[in-house]
């Protein structure tokens, strides 16, 4: 059989955030390990230990085609058999042009479809496997098969070799180590917001805060702690899933990020950062798979209004920070949620699709 030749089109930045790429990278990584040649198609801005990412990994990264003939055009440039497409600004014609190119592609989605004609949809999302989710993912009349629900969910290396073999148990400890970050770049800015927040509990805590940005680094070095309390900004690191797994409690948005927390166990307190994440940051906390703490426009909204949203949030970080065994049953849950098996799924189901195909190239 030829070697199985795959792109995967998405775009990182400062403002765009790093989300699809990682999602993408963890696929990369399932499909090398399966002998598959793999090329990122996509722009990542500014970010080096993202490119030095792809580049340890062997992966090139070529300029992203954007409309639907430039994603055919590049697919047939590079004799591609399945392009991933992980974008919420590609045009939609482009899933349906590749696919009556006969190139097969996935699409990962969350939650919407976008009316991409794909032969597979991938919705990694909390729930996104119920009856009514999966119709408004996938409404009547698109050919693809859709793979959903965090089953699903695409976890990099790195956090797979890092999962424990049971859930942490409770631990006492009289000064929380504290983990926070939104993101690889923290497009939105929440990291600032939180750590007031987390400052505000008046609950002593170590308290590690990943700074995607300059700017982000200088208003959390502003940022004065209370007693007992300790704050130190890190840039962003390879090192994230070693962090998580030392934390005591993690805080966090209710991004890609999550299923990498629910695999490592990790007592997470989520905030709703981006319209987006909304239908699936409330269903974890409805399951007890995370805390919820609201979302970022609340917590930074003036007035009456925001003091109360903030005040809430405090609330419940110190409820966690001063119970172990509240960590504990969060910990247990999201455990048990995401076991890491995901992308081998999806990688499965690419390989039964096309390998007939491959097999006569």
């Amino acid at each position: 059989m030829n070697t199985l030749r795959v792109g995967l089109r998405c775009d990182a930045g400062p403002r765009r955030g790093v989300g699809h790429l990682i999602r993408c990278l963890a696929l990369a990584e399932e499909f090398l390990a399966r002998g598959a040649d793999v090329t990122v198609f996509g722009t990542v801005e500014r970010l080096d230990w993202a490119t030095a990412e792809l580049a340890a990994r062997g992966i090139p990264l070529l300029p992203g085609p954007d409309s639907a003939a430039e994603l055919v055009d590049t697919a047939h440039r590079h004799a591609l058999d399945v392009l991933v497409l992980d974008s919420y600004d590609l045009d939609p014609a482009g899933a349906g042009a590749l696919r009556a190119a006969g190139v097969y592609t996935l699409a990962i989605i969350d939650g919407d479809s976008r009316g991409q004609v794909a032969d597979l949809y991938l919705d990694q999302n909390f729930g996104a496997e119920l009856p009514g989710l999966r119709a408004a993912a996938q409404p009547p009349g698109l050919p693809g098969r859709l793979l959903a629900g965090s089953g699903y969910a695409l976890l990099r290396d790195s956090v797979i070799n890092a999962r424990p073999p049971v859930a942490p148990p409770a631990t006492p400890v009289s000064r929380p180590r504290v983990l926070a970050f939104f993101g690889g770049t923290d497009a939105v800015g929440a990291a600032p917001v939180l750590t007031r927040v987390l400052v505000a509990t008046g609950h002593p805590m170590d308290l590690t805060v990943i700074v995607g940005r300059p700017e982000i680094e200088a208003e959390v070095e502003d940022i004065t702690p209370g007693r007992g309390q300790l704050i130190r900004p890190v840039p962003p690191t390879t090192s994230l899933p070693a962090l998580i797994t030392e934390a005591d409690l993690v805080v966090s948005a209710a991004g890609t990020s999550t299923w990498e927390l629910c695999c490592l166990g990790a007592p997470s307190a989520l905030v709703c950062v981006v319209d987006n994440q909304r239908e699936s940051y409330a269903r974890v906390v409805r399951h007890g798979v995370a805390a919820g703490l609201g979302e970022l426009p609340e917590l930074t909204a003036g007035g009456v209004a925001g003091r109360a949203a903030r005040a809430t949030a405090a609330r419940t970080l110190h409820g966690l920070l001063s119970s172990p065994q509240r960590r504990a049953t969060l910990a247990a849950r999201a455990w048990s949620t995401v076991t890491g098996q995901g992308r081998a799924r999806v990688v499965d189901a690419v390989f039964d699709a096309v390998r007939p195909a491959a097999v006569t190239r």
